[in-house]
């Protein structure tokens, strides 16, 4: 688990507590398999209720398919960095064209 940073007036720093997928399994089971309540089970976790609920989404699905969906993720994460990468390209050479189409213009007047 990783320790949460707070500044002096308690807030979160954004360093956010990261549990092991055999610990959030296992937290999982317990309210699938064993039927505890989710409420108890995060109380006695130290676990937000919306956490839990996000992981019994995730772990109740087969490994395979949260791997895919996981190689998904980062694929459409790599093509947003790509795009924007693209739409910054784009604005250079759009100013790039204005400003040479202006010196040709001030170079047919001289």
């Amino acid at each position: 688990m990783v320790k949460i940073i707070v500044n002096y007036r308690g807030f979160n720093l954004g360093k956010r507590s990261r549990y092991t997928d055999e610990f959030e399994q296992e937290a999982v089971n317990q309210m699938v398999v064993h039927g505890y309540p989710v409420l108890e089970v995060s109380k006695r976790l130290g676990i937000a209720n919306k956490s839990l609920y996000d992981r019994i989404k995730i772990f109740s699905k087969p490994p395979k398919q949260r791997e895919e969906e996981s190689d998904l993720r980062a694929e459409i994460a790599r093509s947003k960095r790509e795009l924007k990468r693209a739409e910054q390209d784009r604005a250079i050479l759009k100013e790039a064209a204005v400003f040479f189409a202006g010196e040709s213009k001030s170079d047919r007047r001289s």
